[in-house]
């Protein structure tokens, strides 16, 4: 009889277990993915929330779009939603996209797109209404384009105080040293740019890129020059605004 009880006991404890063990193995992994996109005052977020049960994988995305505020808003409700038992993974992708306006007398416009991504930052710039060859683009101090020469922006963008020179000299070079590139002869031209020491709005005053301006010089940076290369005048602007 007391071996009976014995029995039932561990039997009973084996139960418990088990159902422990389902219990746990059932439970979903969670991934929440947040993709921010913004367009001046207004931004797009997508979330995409990806559940994982017992190897089955199913997606809900949800999207919203209007004031920078509200939208934000929304996503964090989401994302705080989800906390709990289950197993977060957050990814956040950034982009911030700005036009360009003529300075110095120029019909030099375009547009400049800025993707932070698993911390590198890719720059994007289309540009129109330029002369043939080769024109340099920066980043400047200020997001201050008011000025009709574009000088309100101040010097180049050079948080660690280095010489200027290209991205990545021996000799030093600002953090807003993007450098050159080539216009066709119909005026169009374009550039692609991607670093890990830049950021979107971070703590880091030698990242964060926001609050200061994209500048399109006349000329071709020389790279030696001190301290911003001799490119000429400033013929197009965009401030880099959250």
């Amino acid at each position: 009889m007391k071996k009976n009880i014995i029995l039932l006991f561990c039997l009973s404890i084996g139960v418990m277990i088990s159902c422990q063990n389902q219990k746990k193995s059932t439970n979903p992994q969670k991934t929440v993915e947040v993709k921010v996109e913004r367009n001046d005052t207004i931004s797009k977020a997508t979330v995409t929330i990806s559940s994982d049960l017992n190897g089955k994988v199913s997606k809900e995305v949800q999207v919203f779009e209007g004031a920078h505020e509200e939208v934000m808003s929304k996503v964090d409700l989401i994302t705080e939603e989800s906390e709990g038992n289950e197993i977060i993974e957050r990814k956040s992708v950034k982009k911030l996209q700005f036009l360009l306006n003529p300075k110095s007398g120029s019909e030099t416009s375009g547009k400049v797109a800025f993707t932070e991504e698993n911390g590198q930052v890719l720059f994007e710039a289309a540009l129109f209404g330029l002369s043939e060859g080769t024109h340099a683009i920066h980043i400047h101090e200020k997001a201050d384009c008011s000025s009709d020469d574009g000088k309100s922006t101040g010097g180049h963008w050079n948080p660690t105080f280095e010489n200027h020179g290209a991205w990545g000299a021996k000799t030093g070079y600002h953090k807003g040293d993007i450098g050159n590139f080539q216009a066709t002869a119909d005026g169009n031209g374009a550039i692609t740019f991607s670093t890990d020491q830049w950021c979107l709005g971070c703590d880091d005053a030698t990242k964060n890129v926001i609050g200061k301006a994209i500048i399109v010089h006349q000329g071709e940076d020389d790279l030696a020059s001190q301290p911003s290369g001799a490119a000429g005048a400033r013929i197009s602007c965009a401030g880099i605004i959250e």
